[in-house]
């Protein structure tokens, strides 16, 4: 029998107006909006449908913005449908989209998830200043490839794989002096090409310890439970249900590799024949294709989308 996943996009999906019509069109929405807005203190909501975009991609503001995206979609769909994600094998999400992935879940409350990733995105903006670190992506290149470019740019200062994404598409993490290096190495090292992301800090390197170090205080407090169905954690590409293994995993995902093209492999080997990517934009459908080709890909950030995604579930 086939099987159904739900999985959560990470920093990057962002956009001014996201998740504005789920709110009109949703009561359920427009509650998990209010709900994060009251946790933070602040209207959140404001700035991601009608504010600045350089604001909006701060990582302090993107982190908890995406996440309330992602479950607005969840519980619009339980709204509309009359079913949760009860009827999935997996949740499984992209960096912060694991914190989406939980508190879809029910394992972590969706105050405590807003703050909490208020905490993440200001701990890993502050590890590293601003200039000292980079991130490239490695088109074409190999898992064995970009290890062995981060070798050989790694006198520089630490130079490591951050995100395998999928084949193809490697994102690499470090000092910024490394990283340039490793750009300009990556023809030698038999790579497609490299290419310098504008992003505002190093994640997932061992430069994020500091932010590590951060989130193990601020998770040491937070009230987690079960998941209503198992969580692919990015760093060890496997489902999860402890709370205590699903609290370690968030720490050392800060500075851990993602892992999510043996996520996806692994929710296929088990079964997975449609993923629907619940939240902004379609970034992780797009990624799929090209790992695993015979899971169905779908969308389920607007109301059109919880229409076709309600049909979908009949199937499941």
């Amino acid at each position: 029998m086939s099987k159904l996943a739900f999985i959560f996009p990470g920093q990057g999906s962002q956009f001014i107006g996201m998740g504005k019509d789920l709110a009109d069109t949703f009561p359920a929405a427009r509650e998990v909006f209010q709900e994060v807005d009251d946790a933070l203190g602040e209207n959140l909501s404001s700035l991601m449908w009608q504010g600045d975009e350089a604001e909006l991609k701060l990582t302090m503001n993107t982190q908890p913005a995406l996440m309330a995206v992602s479950v607005a979609a969840i519980r619009a769909m339980a709204s509309e449908t009359g079913a949760g994600l009860e009827r999935a094998a997996f949740v499984a999400g992209h960096s912060l989209g694991e914190y989406s992935a939980l508190a879809a879940a029910d394992a972590i409350s969706l105050a405590d998830c807003a703050r909490v990733l208020r905490i993440r995105g200001n701990a890993m903006q502050a590890a590293v200043p601003a200039g000292h670190g980079g991130m490239a992506a490695l088109l074409g290149a190999t898992p064995e490839q970009a290890d062995g470019l981060c070798a050989s740019a790694g006198t520089a200062g630490p130079c490591e794989v951050a995100n395998d994404n999928a084949p193809g598409q490697i994102v690499i993490s470090g000092a910024a002096d490394a990283i340039a290096e490793a750009c300009a190495m990556a023809k030698d090292a038999g790579i497609k090409k490299a290419v310098p992301l504008p992003v505002s800090a190093p994640f997932h390197c061992s430069l994020m310890q500091p932010a590590a170090d951060a989130m193990a205080e601020a998770l040491a407090d937070i009230n987690l439970s079960a998941p209503v169905v198992p969580v692919i954690a990015n760093v060890e590409a496997d489902a999860v249900i402890d709370p205590e293994r699903i609290r370690s995993n968030l720490v050392a995902q800060v500075t851990g590799q993602v892992r999510w093209r043996d996520s996806v492999n692994f929710m296929a080997a088990q079964g997975v024949s449609t993923m629907i990517e619940a939240g902004a934009g379609n970034v992780l459908s797009v990624m799929n294709r090209r790992t695993a080709k015979g899971v169905v890909g779908q969308t389920m950030g607007t109301p059109d989308d919880i229409e076709s995604v309600a049909e979908l579930l009949e199937n499941f």
